[in-house]
């Protein structure tokens, strides 16, 4: 596995006011939540079609992007900021809503399929499939015609509190991260879940 110093974290999501609270802006969630502690602004780059914000973790500079079109058009984005500021694509980490995680769980891993994710998919086909996501678990509806509802509804007061736990779990570990440190990383997460224990 190839170890790397991450100079892009992307968060996917759907804009607009509608989507916020929605399972599938846990990406937008995680990125919002660390240009805030980092103390920074987002600002909109029209020509990108995205929200970047630029922010120092573990005294490392990254950039921080939303993309602003919908789901299934993020590649977009981030195959143009990434190729202006000559990013490679193992140095991107990408944020975002899985469904075969329950809620509370984050796992990080590089490459591989899009799981059926849209925004994924997308960002697949812009970039290749060597780029890291961080996967945020929002539980699996049960049956695959509730998928989309489920996605696009939001979660219930139990599982936002472990979403949330989960999203402060992955925000613990950016230094290690930004430092390329990411079997540490992974094993952070792992013995940090906060779902509930499996039978």
């Amino acid at each position: 596995m190839t170890e790397a110093a991450f100079r892009l974290i992307v968060g996917l999501g759907n804009p607009g006011a509608e989507y916020q609270r929605t399972r599938h802006n846990a990406g937008f969630w995680f990125v919002d939540r660390l240009a805030h502690d980092a103390g920074a602004a987002w600002r909109r780059e029209t020509r990108y079609q995205c929200e970047l914000a630029k922010v120092r973790v573990a005294d490392q500079e990254l950039w921080l992007l939303k993309p602003q079109t919908f789901m299934n058009r993020s590649g977009a984005a981030v195959q143009s900021v990434a190729a202006f500021q000559r990013i490679l694509p193992q140095q991107i980490l990408v944020v975002h809503d899985e469904i075969d995680l329950p809620p509370g769980v984050a796992r990080l891993k590089q490459g591989g399929g899009h799981g059926g994710h849209n925004g994924v998919r997308d960002v697949i086909a812009c970039l290749g499939a060597d780029f890291w996501r961080l996967r945020l678990g929002v539980g699996h509806p049960g049956s695959k015609d509730q998928v989309i509802d489920s996605v696009l509804g939001r979660a219930s007061a139990t599982e936002q509190s472990l979403i949330d736990a989960s999203l402060q779990c992955a925000l613990e570990v950016m230094p290690l991260l930004v430092r390329g440190e990411t079997q540490k990383a992974m094993h952070q997460l792992h013995t940090n879940d906060a779902a509930p224990a499996a039978d």
